[in-house]
């Protein structure tokens, strides 16, 4: 198979890119991250995918590159990353005794073929009291991360469910990447 290059600096991407048993490189892109109110959560994650993919494959044409972005929607409204702590607080206390959507997309781009997908999950937020939001924001894990939080690091005590691609909340959704890979081989 041709050298793939994950376009992302995302660690836990990173992490889980390694549960593919693909070997691959990282390349960081540089584009915008904007929303758009005409578009769905979906199609803003595979937007955005496309736009990082697009980024890389400019650089490293004969490679696989994959693009990948994560949205968190809750009431209406797409969630990126929090720019400080009190949007990290907006944003916690929005998903808070809620439940809310988490959109995963993707977008492969090898030689003249681009593939474009999503992958999601509900997640259900339990109540969190102001004092929880704080000490979870003053982790600092809810920096970088849509929505504000990690469901695999401290937050997954405030998850009362989870209905679809458990991976995707993480950001990666590791069956569709695996299989669509499979096509490529």
């Amino acid at each position: 198979m041709k050298t793939i290059i994950l376009a992302s600096a995302s660690l836990r991407r990173q992490e889980l890119f390694h549960l593919l048993g693909y070997p691959f490189t990282v390349a960081e892109p540089t584009v915008d991250e904007p929303f758009f109110d005409h578009e769905t959560p979906q199609e803003t994650a595979k937007r955005l995918a496309y736009d990082k993919a697009k980024d890389i494959f400019a650089r490293y044409p004969d490679a696989i590159v994959i693009g990948c972005d994560t949205i968190v929607a809750v009431d209406g409204r797409m969630l990126g990353k929090p720019t400080d702590a009190l949007d990290a607080k907006r944003m916690l206390s929005m998903l808070a005794d809620k439940s809310h959507t988490v959109v995963t997309g993707c977008c492969l781009m090898h030689r003249d073929d681009t593939v474009r997908f999503f992958s999601e999950a509900k997640v259900t937020f339990d109540q969190l009291s102001d004092r929880e939001i704080q000490a979870y924001i003053d982790s600092e894990e809810p920096f970088g991360k849509a929505g504000g939080y990690a469901i695999q690091g401290e937050a997954a005590k405030f998850i009362k469910n989870i209905e679809g691609d458990y991976y995707a909340v993480m950001g990666l959704p590791v069956h569709k990447l695996y299989r669509t890979l499979q096509t490529l081989s």
